[in-house]
Formats: C-alpha cells, sequence, structure tokens
C-alpha cells in the first residue's frame, strides 16, 4: 500500500473515531517514509485522540519541523495543543497557520474554541466571526459566536445566533446546548429546559447538559427566578467592610443582602426537593443534592419551632437559637454549592462549628446563670450563619473554583 494510500484510510478512521486503528496505520506510512510530514501530523491527532499527550505533542512538533511553510502541521500542532489544553502553545501555532492559509474556517473555528478555553469572550466572537465569513454556514461556528455573545450578555445578538446554530444542524447537540444557554440567560427558562432535553436526547452522557437542565426547570419557578437574580446582583463586595467604621449604617446593608442570600438558598432547597419528588425529574439529581436540599428545607421549620417555643416561654436564648438553626439554610447550602472538594470540606467544617455553637447556647441556656450567654453565643451564631456568604467567596477565591450551577464556559 502506498504512503497516500495509507494516508486517505487513517483520516477515514479518524472521521469514524477509531484512533488505535488509524495510529497503526499512519506508524506504518511513517516506517515507509519517515519524512512525511502529513503522516506525523496525522498521528499526533490519532495520538490526542487517544489521550497520549506527550507522544502527540512530539508528533506534531515534527511535523511542523519537517514542514514549517506548510499550514496544516500548524492546524494540527494547534488542535493537538487545544486538547491538552495548552493555550499557550496553540495559539502561536494558530496563528501561523492563518498566516500561511486564512482562508481555512476550520482554523478560525480552532482559534475560537482556545479563546473560549481561556474565556476570552470578545476575541472568540472576533474568531468566529473571520470565519462565518468564509463558511456562513458552519453550525458550530455560529455555536462559538453565540456562546461568546452569551458569556458577553449580548442578548439582542445571542439568542438570533443560537437560534441559527440549529436551524443550521438540527441533529447538533452542541448547536441545541448553546441554544438552551441563550434562553437560560435571556430568555425563556421553559424553552430552555426543552433545548436541554434535546441535548441529552442526542447525547445521554453529556453531564454538563443535565446539570443545565435542572437549573432551567428551578429557574421556571417566578420567585425561584427573582431571588436568584437578587442574589447574583447583591453581594456586598468586602470592601464595604472597610466603610464600616465611617458609616456604621452600612450594616443594615449587609444584614440586607445576607438575608436575601438566605432567602434564594431556602428557595433553591425547595425548587430542587420538588423536582427529586416529581416522577420525570427524579434522575435528574444526584442522592446528595436531594438530601442536601431536604435538610435545608427541615432547618426553616425547625428553627422556627424553636423560635415559637422560646417566644411563648420567655426564654430568649432560645428564641434566638432557633433563627440561628433557620440560618443554617447559608453555609450548608454555600458548602454544597462550592466546586472545589477542599472548599467543600472547609465550608461543612464552619456549618458543623455553627451547629456545635447552636448546641451549645441551647446547654447554657438550660442554666439560669448562664442563660444571658447562651443568648449571646446564639446572637453570634445566627449572625456568622448568614455572613456565610461572604466566607464562601473567600473559600472560593482561596481555592479557584466556582459553584456548580455556573455554566460553563465552553459549548
Amino acid at each position: 500500500m502506498t504512503t497516500q494510500a495509507s494516508l486517505e484510510r487513517a483520516r477515514g478512521l479518524l472521521d469514524l473515531r477509531r484512533p488505535a486503528e488509524a495510529a497503526r496505520e499512519l506508524r506504518g506510512a511513517i516506517a515507509q517514509d519517515p519524512q512525511h510530514p502529513t503522516a506525523h501530523a496525522l498521528l499526533a491527532v490519532a495520538l490526542i485522540e487517544r489521550g497520549e499527550v506527550a507522544e502527540a505533542a512530539a508528533e506534531a512538533d515534527e511535523a511542523v519541523r519537517l514542514a514549517p511553510d506548510f499550514w496544516f502541521t500548524h492546524y494540527t500542532a494547534g488542535q493537538v495543543y487545544h486538547r491538552a489544553r495548552r493555550p499557550d502553545r496553540a495559539l502561536p501555532a494558530i496563528e501561523a497557520s492563518l498566516a500561511l492559509s486564512p482562508e481555512y474556517a476550520p482554523t478560525w473555528e480552532l482559534l475560537a474554541r482556545v479563546r473560549v478555553q481561556g474565556e476570552q469572550w470578545a476575541e472568540a466572537a472576533q474568531a468566529a466571526r473571520q470565519g462565518l465569513r468564509i463558511d456562513p454556514q458552519d453550525s458550530d461556528l455560529v455555536s462559538l459566536l453565540a456562546v461568546s455573545l452569551v458569556m458577553l450578555g449580548d442578548a439582542a445578538e445571542a439568542r438570533p445566533a443560537a437560534a441559527q446554530a440549529v436551524r443550521l444542524n438540527p441533529e447538533s447537540a452542541t448547536a441545541h446546548l448553546v441554544y438552551g444557554r441563550a434562553e437560560l440567560a435571556f430568555g425563556d427558562p421553559g424553552r430552555a429546559a426543552e433545548a436541554f432535553r434535546e441535548v441529552l436526547r442526542l447525547d445521554p452522557g453529556f453531564d454538563h447538559a443535565r446539570d443545565l437542565l435542572v437549573l432551567a426547570l428551578k429557574r421556571r419557578n417566578p420567585l425561584y427566578r427573582v431571588l436568584t437574580r437578587l442574589r447574583g446582583r447583591f453581594r456586598g463586595g468586602w470592601r464595604l467592610v472597610l466603610l464600616l467604621p465611617m458609616m456604621p449604617p452600612l450594616v443594615a446593608v449587609f444584614v440586607l443582602i445576607a438575608v436575601l442570600h438566605w432567602a434564594a438558598w431556602v428557595a433553591e432547597s425547595w425548587a430542587t426537593l420538588r423536582l427529586h419528588r416529581g416522577r420525570a425529574t427524579r434522575l435528574l439529581l444526584e442522592g446528595a443534592q436531594a438530601r442536601v436540599a431536604a435538610l435545608c428545607c427541615v432547618l426553616p421549620v425547625a428553627g422556627a419551632a424553636l423560635l415559637a417555643s422560646g417566644a411563648v416561654s420567655g426564654l430568649t436564648a432560645v428564641g434566638t437559637a432557633g433563627a440561628a438553626v433557620m440560618a443554617l439554610v447559608t453555609p450548608v447550602q454555600e458548602a454544597a454549592n462550592t466546586g472545589s472538594r477542599r472548599g467543600r470540606s472547609v465550608l461543612y467544617g464552619w456549618a458543623a462549628l455553627l451547629t456545635l455553637a447552636i448546641v451549645a447556647s441551647l446547654v447554657l441556656a438550660a442554666l439560669p446563670a448562664t442563660a444571658g450567654a447562651g443568648a449571646t453565643v446564639a446572637l453570634l451564631s445566627t449572625y456568622a450563619a448568614l455572613a456565610t456568604i461572604w466566607v464562601a467567596t473567600a473559600v472560593r477565591r482561596a481555592t479557584g473554583r466556582g459553584t456548580p450551577d455556573r455554566a460553563g464556559a465552553g459549548p
């Protein structure tokens, strides 16, 4: 078999997603012609498909060395380094390919993907537009443009672009995912949910789409939608703390923000529990999510009972402990919705310490000599629990991870 025939066969195997067989074919071609740049470039693609990053990078570099003036070797090097999550190496390769052949739309698509991976939304949108000037019917380029516009907050262009991606390729899971994200951000949560269901029909293993479907179903509840929007808008930057000595009334602002977040987390718990109890939506949630939601629905009820008991009996410490129990919703939910395992451990530890403090306040309240101290401990526990939103922000910054509810960067 000639080298050219081996290359054609390898391309076909790569199209069929059979990289192991393609790699064997290409190694045979290289044995016949060790200086063939395209064979090395395609072998790099086959190896990165198999997850053999170091070998793929070596083959990509060899292809570029053999043919530095051939756009294709730079293009495949860009693919390999993009898949290896090495944008520092992918971008120069892509730019070299574009300098040699700027009219190849897939290279602009690859550039847009690298920019999306780096959350460089304006640059990603620009690269996608450049590619669409060459091939206006490329659904993937339209999807990349749409997701970039969503992240830039451009509702006027994002929704039409996402709808166009679906029209161009109605069997593309990526197109439906981007359409759902655009509707989730700017449109109708119901339409977003339908889009994510279509993604799961086309690609049942797409876990990110399942998470977004759960979020879309929650946002169909108007109260949940309003509270989460307010929670996202009013976070209360840590710099406000520096102003407290000069402007004591800012304490009221902090309290309002903390209570707003608490109400949003209660709404989150109720929405999650409803989805878990629904026959059609039960399988969308993990068991841990349902258990946390159930606990956070019980805490306000138990806290309200303690609060009422303290009010009836005249025991201030018991009533204050009831408020602290209700406030525990915030630390528990902040912990559950932190993406980093280490961050979750820290915040669950914080929630456990607050629980011990509340128990201690009740023990102190049972003794007449220490009832006042019990009320003080309970009140401080309430404030600390509500203030967990700032503790969680610091923990997430330290661990570099956000919350699972955030839409992922790429399509």
